[in-house]
């Protein structure tokens, strides 16, 4: 399962945060480095943008639970749709028309 994930810090003065900001970074990395994160950026201000290839709901939750220890922020999370299964539901859908 796919998920976007955009990370809304909650509004703490940023040099009050730069410890926790620093310690987020290697956390990830072990995400990254799994394969789980597939993708990461930081948002222009604060924040960050994030693709999630997890195995269930219970995993990403495990993982945002984590990284709101880590810093407290609210997270809007999108369900995506691979590629290639998009591509296949197209295929489908044209021949059922025809």
């Amino acid at each position: 399962m796919l998920f976007l994930v955009i990370s809304n810090p909650r509004a703490d003065r940023p040099s009050d945060m730069a410890a926790a900001r620093q310690s987020f970074w290697p956390w990830m990395a072990r995400y990254q480095a799994s394969g789980i994160c597939q993708h990461i950026y930081p948002r222009v201000g604060r924040g960050v943008v994030a693709v999630f290839k997890v195995d269930g709901n219970e995993v990403l939750h495990r993982i945002l639970n984590e990284w709101a220890d880590i810093i407290p922020a609210q997270f809007e999370v999108y369900p995506l749709v691979d590629l290639d299964a998009t591509t296949a539901l197209l295929v489908s859908q044209v021949a059922a028309s025809k």
